[in-house]
């Protein structure tokens, strides 16, 4: 499964008609929106997840908070601290404000959507991001073990294959680049 599947397909598509009417969007072009950022957010957690204690980071964050949450309650996504949240983790993925602005202006340049409403829709695209790599991760018993190979392997799930197999550093870096870029 692509991580853009997995939030465009959460909660029967509710997560989709929910961000549609808070931004007032129609269902086409609140998942033209999330085609534009999502690969964008993706990207960064591939950055992150290459340096120095990234992998290890991300999956503590996975493992310590509620994102799972964002997508079986699309609610939620209204709420301020989600907001919140998802600031939080744009500052991880993207870095900076400036790179979440080139994002969103980007992302209206390809959809002839409102750059504003694009900016309004980042934060909460990032906490979704998250959400769908929680709930793949919550999925297995010992995420750090089947992160790094065997049946069941978290990575290889994501990507739509089997069991990696036993895997280093590097090959778990590679396999979630590959994923994210989806």
């Amino acid at each position: 499964m692509e991580l853009l599947d997995a939030i465009l397909g959460a909660g029967g598509g509710r997560v989709l008609q929910q961000l549609s009417g808070q931004h007032g969007l129609s269902t086409d072009q609140t998942r033209s929106a999330l085609e534009q950022l999502v690969p964008n957010l993706a990207n960064g957690v591939n950055r992150n997840v290459s340096q120095a204690g990234g992998l290890e980071s991300l999956l503590g964050a996975l493992q310590k908070g509620r994102h799972g949450d964002y997508l079986e309650r699309p609610e939620k996504l209204t709420d301020e601290a989600t907001r919140q949240d998802g600031n939080n983790i744009l500052g991880h993925l993207l870095g900076s404000k400036e790179e979440s602005r080139r994002v969103a202006g980007e992302a209206a340049q390809n959809t002839g959507l409102d750059a504003g409403i694009l900016k309004s829709l980042l934060p909460v695209a990032a906490t979704l991001v998250m959400g769908a790599l929680s709930k793949q991760t919550a999925a297995n018993d010992n995420p750090l073990g089947n992160l790094l190979g065997g049946p069941g392997d978290l990575l290889s799930g994501l990507l739509g294959g089997g069991g990696a197999g036993k895997s280093t550093g590097t090959d778990v870096v590679s396999m979630l680049g590959r994923f994210l870029s989806k």
